[in-house]
C-alpha cells in the first residue's frame, strides 16, 4: 500500500507573505494571524489537497531562513498554541502537514552564535559553526569570521558534523513532532548539507515517527544521491519545473520527454511544481497564457508529487527583482483569491481528484507513447489498468493516432467521467 506521501497533491503556503506580516520582525510585530490560516483548510480541501508544505514557520529575524528559535512559533504570526490547533484543523481535513527545516543555518540572533560574540575564544558554542576563525573578521565586524551560506553574512552556516548540533536538531525535530504533530519536513538547502547528517536524520526520525517525510531542497545535481533508503524521501524537482516552461515556451515537447525518461529511476518520488516562494509564477514565465491548462495537467500527471503554489489556482503572476522576492509571496486573502476563482481553478479541482483517485499516478510506471515536438502521449500503469494523457501545444487542433498499450474492455475519459 502507497504511503500518504506517494498519493499526496500538495498545497504550499509562504506564511509571512501569504498573510501580511511585516518582513522585520520586531518587538511589536507581534500579532495572531492563525484565525485568518485557519480559513484556508477548508480551501485547501475544496481544491482537494491531501498535504501541506508550510513555512518557514519559526522566530526569525526577517524572510524566516534567519532563525531565532526552533521553538518558537514567529511572533508575527502568532503562538505555538495556534499553530497547533491549525494543525489540528489540517488533519481533520485529510490533509498531512510538512514544515521548513531550516537547519544548514541560523541567523545572527540565534542563541549559540550571539554567545560566541560575548565570549569569543572561551565560548563553548566555537564549534557550533563552521569556520569560525579569531583572526579573521566578518563584514559585520564581529572580530572574527565563519562560513556564510552563499557568502550571506546574515546566515552563518551550522557544524552538521558537531554531535551537539545533531543531537540539538534531532531534538526540534522531536518538539515539533510532539507539540504539533507534524509529518514531515522539507530541508531547506539540502544541496548542500552534509550526508551523514541526513542519514542520520533519516534513522533518527523513522524511530520517532515512522510515516515521517523527508523533502529536500536541491536544484542541480544527481537526485538519486540524495532520494534513496538510507537518506531523504524526495527532492524538489527543478529539472521538470524547467523542462515544463521551456518546453511549452520553445513548443518541444522533447526537451519535457527527455527530462521525464532521465529522471525515470526517481521520477515518481520527487516533489513536482510550477511554482514557488523562490521561482516566478507560472502565470509570468509561459508565453502563452492559453498553456498554462497544458501545464498543469502535465504536472499532474506526469511522475512525481504534485503542488500548487498558494495563488497559482488563480493564475497569480508574479516576477523577482534582484533586490526582492516579495512579488512571489504576495499578501492575499482568503476573500480575495476566491473573487479570482477561474476555469484554471476549476481544471485544477478536478486534476488533483484524478491524481487522488487513480493508483496509476502513485508511483505508477511511466511509458511514452507517442513524441513529436507540439504533441505528446504517455500512460502511467497500475496493476492491470492505465491512465493515458495526450498533450497538443500547437494553436491548432491536431488528429493523431496513439497506441494503446493494454488489452482493455473499457476506456473512460477521466476529465468528464464518460465512458
Amino acid at each position: 500500500m502507497a504511503s500518504w506521501y506517494e498519493k499526496a497533491v500538495f498545497y504550499h503556503i509562504y506564511p509571512l507573505g501569504m498573510l501580511g506580516a511585516p518582513f522585520a520582525n520586531t518587538e511589536d510585530a507581534a500579532a495572531d494571524r492563525f484565525p485568518e490560516l485557519d480559513q484556508w483548510v477548508p480551501h485547501m480541501e475544496a481544491l482537494g489537497c491531501t498535504a501541506l508544505y508550510i513555512g518557514p514557520l519559526f522566530e526569525s529575524s526577517s524572510h524566516g531562513y534567519d532563525t531565532r528559535d526552533y521553538r518558537l512559533v514567529d511572533r508575527r504570526l502568532g503562538t505555538n498554541e495556534g499553530f497547533r490547533h491549525f494543525t489540528e484543523l489540517c488533519h481533520k481535513a485529510g490533509i498531512k502537514v510538512v514544515v521548513d527545516g531550516v537547519f544548514n543555518h541560523t541567523g545572527r540572533e540565534f542563541f549559540a552564535f550571539q554567545d560566541i560574540q560575548k565570549n569569543r575564544e572561551q565560548s563553548r558554542y566555537c564549534g557550533w559553526y563552521k569556520g569560525v576563525n579569531f583572526g579573521w573578521n566578518s563584514p559585520y565586524n564581529d572580530g572574527f569570521g565563519y562560513e556564510a551560506w552563499q557568502g550571506h553574512f546574515e546566515l552563518p552556516c551550522l557544524n552538521l558534523q558537531n554531535p551537539e548540533v545533531k543531537q540539538y536538531l534531532f531534538d526540534v525535530i522531536r518538539f515539533w513532532i510532539s507539540e504539533f504533530d507534524i509529518d514531515g519536513i522539507r530541508l531547506d538547502c539540502a544541496n548542500v548539507m552534509d550526508f551523514g547528517f541526513m542519514q542520520e536524520m533519516r534513522s533518527q526520525t523513522a524511530s520517532m515517527e515512522p510515516d515521517f517525510w523527508l523533502m529536500g531542497e536541491v536544484i542541480h545535481g544527481e537526485y538519486g544521491r540524495w532520494v534513496n533508503d538510507g537518506m531523504l524521501h524526495s527532492v524538489t524537482n527543478y529539472e521538470l519545473h524547467k523542462s515544463l516552461y521551456s518546453g511549452l515556451n520553445d513548443h518541444n515537447f522533447f526537451e519535457i520527454a527527455h527530462n521525464v525518461r532521465r529522471l525515470e529511476a526517481i521520477g515518481t518520488k520527487l516533489y513536482t511544481f510550477l511554482d514557488n516562494h523562490d521561482e516566478n509564477r507560472i502565470a509570468s514565465k509561459l508565453n502563452k497564457k492559453a498553456h498554462l491548462p497544458l501545464a498543469w495537467t502535465l504536472l499532474f500527471t506526469l511522475p512525481g508529487i504534485p503542488s500548487i503554489y498558494y495563488g497559482g489556482e488563480w493564475e497569480l503572476t508574479g516576477t523577482r527583482t534582484r533586490e526582492s522576492d516579495a512579488a512571489l509571496r504576495p499578501h492575499i486573502t482568503l476573500e480575495e483569491g476566491e473573487a479570482k476563482h477561474c476555469d484554471l481553478t476549476d481544471l485544477i479541482t478536478k486534476l488533483a481528484r484524478i491524481h487522488t483517485e487513480n493508483p496509476e499516478f502513485h508511483g505508477g510506471r511511466y511509458q511514452e507513447l507517442l513524441l513529436t515536438n507540439r504533441q505528446y502521449a504517455f500512460a502511467r500503469h497500475a496493476q492491470g489498468s492505465i491512465c493515458m494523457t495526450a498533450a497538443n501545444s500547437d494553436d491548432q487542433e491536431s488528429h493523431l493516432s496513439v497506441p494503446v498499450p493494454l488489452h482493455a474492455s473499457k476506456a473512460e475519459n477521466l476529465m468528464d467521467g464518460s465512458i
